[in-house]
């Protein structure tokens, strides 16, 4: 498959209702929040796992999709098919001498792994296939408005031992989010494509992952998320046309109560109800007098 020619900027919107979009581990898993604004934060690591699951359950079984980064994967196994397929020796922690020959390793990874030839990896382990710099890079989603997470007690009335089985019912907490709208900034670099072998069919099925992912992970804590829109600025050329954070600046979100709309943060809206639905919001697209060979399309 043809590697991309084109890069590309682009802007995703999700959001959620009554859900933990991205637990903190080192905060009792509560929603991740920026403490000085209280806006919430996704991580992109959690964001690319959405896309890898996706990825694994769309493509199954075809060549060419499997993922790397999978749960209890044996990374160093991984490499070794390489070199078993490639027939070139392995040395303990170290690539072939020869130039070609660690291309070679390189080069089937990200051949045979949708995720190495989208975000790249890091294969410099016991069995060393080299190290790809991913075309696909994402930035942490941060919510249009600050949240506010909901502690909420729930019961178990089963015990998990014989000798517990007099005791009163357990009780637990659980963390929410009522509503939020996040967003996250992406960008695909075709010169880093040509190097992974990132094509054009694997860019369409990037974009059907943002759209579906969350329709795949349903779970307690994260029953309702969706993808609701993203936007994407295609350059003509793999450089590009123009600084990503002027075309980043061409999209707004608006806050609606009502007839009324007003920029986000604006002062205000501080005495609007909070926002609890997508319809609370409009997001716009500025497409007058967009740079030279820059256009936008919406996937979705």
């Amino acid at each position: 498959m043809t590697a991309i020619s084109n890069r590309y900027d682009f802007v995703f919107f999700f959001d959620v209702e009554n859900g933990n979009p991205n637990g903190d581990p080192d905060a009792g898993n509560l929603p991740r929040m920026d403490p000085e604004t209280n806006q919430g934060l996704v991580s992109d690591v959690s964001l690319k796992r959405k896309i890898r699951d996706y990825v694994a359950a769309s493509k199954a079984g075809e060549p060419g999709y499997e993922i790397y980064m999978a749960e209890r994967a044996v990374l160093n196994r991984q490499h070794a098919r390489a070199y078993e397929a490639t027939k070139i020796k392995q040395e303990a922690k170290k690539l072939p001498k020869k130039e070609q020959e660690a291309r070679e390793l390189t080069d089937w990874m990200c051949k045979n792994f949708f995720d190495i030839r989208t975000f790249g990896a890091v294969m410099t382990t016991e069995v060393n296939c080299g190290q790809v710099r991913g075309p696909v890079q994402l930035s942490f989603a941060r919510s249009q408005e600050p949240i506010m997470p909901l502690e909420v007690s729930i019961t178990r009335s089963s015990v998990t031992n014989e000798k517990d089985i007099e005791k009163e019912r357990t009780m637990g907490r659980k963390h929410i989010v009522p509503y939020g709208l996040y967003c996250a900034h992406g960008f695909i670099n075709a010169k880093l494509a040509e190097k992974s072998g990132f094509s054009e069919d694997d860019l369409e099925l990037l974009w059907n992952a943002f759209r579906d992912m969350y329709d795949l992970d349903r779970s307690a804590a994260r029953g309702m998320m969706a993808g609701r829109r993203l936007i994407a600025f295609k350059h003509d050329s793999a450089l590009g046309n123009a600084q990503a954070h002027k075309l980043f600046d061409r999209v707004t979100v608006s806050r609606l109560n009502g007839g009324d709309a007003l920029p986000v943060g604006d002062p205000r809206t501080h005495n609007w109800p909070p926002a609890r639905a997508f319809s609370d919001y409009r997001i716009g697209v500025d497409t007058s007098g967009l740079p030279d060979g820059i256009c936008v399309i919406e996937p979705f």
